[in-house]
């Protein structure tokens, strides 16, 4: 069985979507966002998707970019999965080969990706140079008959909202997400601070349901969020869950997190997941408290080159 490695085509989305649902279960994954994520990729992360295909099938994907909104200069990623069922045919291996030299011409130095904390995942990473870093957790709710707190009354001058009541006018909603998103622990930092970018990938994402995101409101003003995603397969994802430094401490985001939790219920979800880097005590604090379980693990590696 001969493999080769090629850019994504249009009629490539399914394939693509397919693949990286067997192999990372816990995200979401559609031929529509697949397609989407092409299409508006921007310009500054010089992004270059990859499929492995062999016999005319597809059996792995690369997603590959440069962190384009990091202050960090040479900073790129590559996150490459196989199909489980097509694993040793040397996909993934001419899929980092061919994703390190996109990157290499890009003017990246430091190369990151993610690995499942599986001893061949592992032991493939190490092979090809990369060291390991921090660890994050996948978590798992099955919202389908797993009891939820109560929704909660929240406190005097605290409201909780949709995010589809901002659809008028979103900034608000992105000047805390790129309040929040500031700090969120990793080993490469962001900064958002293009509008127009946040409001085509983001606020109009196919995954994003701004009906099932709840906005926690400090008189009157955004002060926590938790954003929903969701695949029109019963599958729920909190993409981010955050609070304004000024109002921290005051369980905003627990508030915000359980509402829409309660609502993706009443919607027809069957399964929430999460995902929290390994040292964020409080968010795993929180969600443990939903009721959410580890499901699996990853760890970030890293690779300096020349």
């Amino acid at each position: 069985m001969t493999v080769i490695v090629r850019d994504v085509r249009p009629e490539d989305a399914a394939g693509f979507a397919r693949v990286r649902r067997a192999a990372l279960p816990f995200m979401l994954a559609t031929a529509e966002q697949a397609a989407f994520d092409w299409a508006h990729a921007h310009p500054d992360a010089r992004a270059r998707p990859l499929v492995a295909e062999a016999d005319g099938r597809i059996i792995g994907t690369a997603q590959v970019s440069l962190y384009h909104d990091s202050p960090q200069e040479g900073a790129g990623t590559l996150n490459v999965y196989v199909d489980p069922e097509h694993r040793r045919l040397g996909a993934g291996s001419l899929l980092v080969r061919a994703a390190e030299e996109h990157l290499a011409e890009q003017g990246a130095t430091d190369l990151y990706t993610w690995v499942l904390d599986e001893p061949g995942n592992r032991a493939f990473a190490e092979l090809h140079g990369y060291a390991a870093r921090r660890s994050a957790h996948f978590l798992r709710l099955d919202l389908a008959s797993a009891p939820l707190p109560e929704p909660q009354a929240p406190p005097a001058g605290v409201e909780l909202r949709p995010a589809a009541d901002f659809a008028a006018d979103p900034r608000p909603l992105f000047e805390l997400d790129a309040l929040t998103t500031a700090d969120e622990p990793g080993d490469v930092s962001a900064e958002l601070d293009d509008y127009d970018h946040w409001l085509a990938t983001t606020w109009r994402h196919p995954l994003f349901s701004a009906e099932l995101t709840t906005v926690a409101l400090v008189d009157g003003a955004p002060a926590a969020f938790s954003a929903a995603q969701v695949d029109g397969a019963g599958r729920y994802v909190t993409g981010m869950t955050g609070t304004a430094p000024a109002h921290r401490g005051r369980g905003l985001a627990k508030l915000a997190k359980n509402d829409s939790l309660h609502r993706a219920r009443a919607a027809g979800c069957t399964e929430a997941f999460t995902g929290n880097d390994a040292e964020n005590g409080p968010m795993l604090a929180i969600n443990k408290w939903f009721g959410y379980e580890i499901c699996a693990t990853e760890v970030r590696h890293v690779r300096s080159v020349g």
